[in-house]
C-alpha cells in the first residue's frame, strides 16, 4: 500500500489513486482499488504535471486543464464547523466578511465558478462519462461546503446545475478549451443567474437605467494553458462573445464600470476575462458587461489577476469608502480558491457604525 501526503500549499502529490482521510498535520491518501475513476485520473494528471513542472494538463479534443483545479477537485474536506480548525479553512474569513457587510446593511452572494472538469470530465479523459443534467460526477466536496455556508447564512449561487443543463441542451462551450477561464457562453449564463437572484429587489427597480446595445462578434482566444504547454502549441480557438456598450456609442465601445454602483462585483480574473482587454482576450464582453446588460445599469468591479479570496478583499478595503452606495456584493471567483488560493485571512473592509455614548 502506497501513501502520500496532501498539502494546501501546492506541494507535490506523488500517487495516482486516492482515498482521502484526515491525519494530524495534513491530509493523507492511500491507494485503494475502490477509488473513483475520476479521482484516479485526476491524481495521475496532477502528478504528471508536477513532474513536468507545467500547470497545463492535456485532455482530449484539444481541451486543456489547470493542475490546481484538478488538485482542488480531489482534495478532502477543507473546512470545519467547530473545533479543531482546519488549516487554511475559508469559512471563518467568509463569515467575517458577511458580518461586516451585515453591519453596513449590504447583502452578499457568493458565486464560485465550478471547475472545468466538473462540467467536462469527459474532456479530461475519454473514459469518463458525460455528466447527466443535474448529476455532476465531481465537485461533491464543494457542494458540501456550499451547504455549510448556507447553514451559516451565506447565500451561494452554485452554477453547476445551470452549466450542466446548458451543456445537455447543446449550448457552449462554457469554458475556453485552452484557457483557465470560462467562455462567453458560461459568462452569459452566470450573468443571467446572478441577475435572476436580485432583479426582484426594490432598489434594483429604482436604480436609473442606461440604454444599452449588444453585438455578438467572433474572438480569437490565445489561452494561458496553451501558452504554458510544453512542446508544440495548439492553434488558438475562436469563440463568439456578446459585446455590450451604451446605446449610441461606437460599436464595441466598452461600458465603463461605475464606482458607487449599488452592485459590486468582487473576485478574481473570472470578472476580468473578456472585460479588461489585453491578455484578458477582449474588452466589453465579460461578466461586468453581461451583468450590466441584465440589470440595466453598470456595476462596480473590484477584481484581481490572481486570488479572488484575500487579495480581492484587500483591494476593496484600500478604497477606504466603507462601500458607500453599495447594496450587494457579488463575490465571484474560481472554486479552486477554497484550497489553492493565497490564503483566507480576515480583512477589515467595513467599519462598524460609530456608537453614540451618553451625553455628559
Amino acid at each position: 500500500m502506497t501513501n502520500f501526503t496532501w498539502t494546501r500549499a501546492g506541494l507535490p502529490v506523488a500517487a495516482a489513486l486516492v482515498a482521502w482521510g484526515p491525519m494530524a498535520g495534513g491530509f493523507a491518501a492511500e491507494v485503494s482499488p475502490s477509488a473513483g475513476s475520476f479521482q484516479q485520473i485526476a491524481a495521475r494528471a496532477v502528478a504528471s504535471a508536477e513532474k513536468s513542472q507545467s500547470m497545463t494538463v492535456p485532455g482530449v479534443d484539444g481541451w486543456l486543464f489547470l493542475d490546481k483545479e484538478l488538485r482542488h477537485l480531489i482534495a478532502p474536506e477543507f473546512w470545519a464547523s467547530g473545533e479543531p480548525q482546519v488549516p487554511g479553512d475559508p469559512l471563518p474569513a467568509i463569515l467575517d466578511f458577511k458580518r461586516q457587510l451585515d453591519l453596513a446593511g449590504i447583502d452578499l452572494i457568493l458565486v464560485p465558478v465550478p471547475a472545468k472538469a466538473t462540467i467536462y470530465p469527459d474532456k479530461l479523459d475519454a473514459s469518463l462519462d458525460v455528466p447527466a443534467p443535474l448529476s455532476p460526477q465531481t465537485g461533491e466536496t464543494d457542494r458540501a461546503f456550499y451547504k455549510a455556508l448556507e447553514e451559516n447564512g451565506i447565500r451561494v449561487l452554485d452554477l453547476t446545475d445551470p452549466f450542466l443543463t446548458a451543456r445537455a441542451e447543446g449550448l457552449g462551450p462554457l469554458y475556453c478549451r485552452q484557457d483557465t477561464h470560462w467562455a462567453p457562453e458560461g459568462i452569459r449564463i452566470a450573468a443571467e443567474e446572478i441577475a435572476g437572484r436580485i432583479k426582484h429587489l426594490d432598489w434594483v427597480a429604482a436604480q436609473p437605467k442606461v440604454l444599452m446595445k449588444s453585438e455578438s462578434v467572433p474572438v480569437t482566444v490565445k489561452g494561458d494553458l496553451a501558452a504554458a504547454l510544453p512542446g508544440a502549441k495548439p492553434e488558438p480557438d475562436q469563440v463568439t462573445a456578446r459585446f455590450v456598450s451604451a446605446a449610441g456609442a461606437p460599436e464595441k465601445t466598452p461600458l465603463a464600470p461605475l464606482k458607487g454602483s449599488p452592485v459590486i462585483l468582487l473576485g478574481d480574473s473570472h470578472n476580468l476575462i473578456f472585460h479588461a482587454g489585453g491578455d484578458m482576450q477582449a474588452a466589453g464582453a465579460g461578466l461586468p458587461d453581461q451583468l450590466a446588460l441584465e440589470l440595466g445599469f453598470p456595476v462596480d468591479v473590484v477584481a484581481v489577476r490572481g486570488s479572488g479570496a484575500t487579495p480581492a478583499r484587500r483591494n476593496l478595503a484600500r478604497r477606504k469608502d466603507n462601500l458607500a452606495g453599495c447594496r450587494i456584493v457579488v463575490w465571484c471567483f474560481s472554486a479552486r480558491e477554497f484550497t489553492e488560493g493565497q490564503g483566507w485571512a480576515k480583512v477589515p473592509v467595513v467599519k462598524a457604525p460609530a456608537q453614540s455614548g451618553p451625553k455628559t
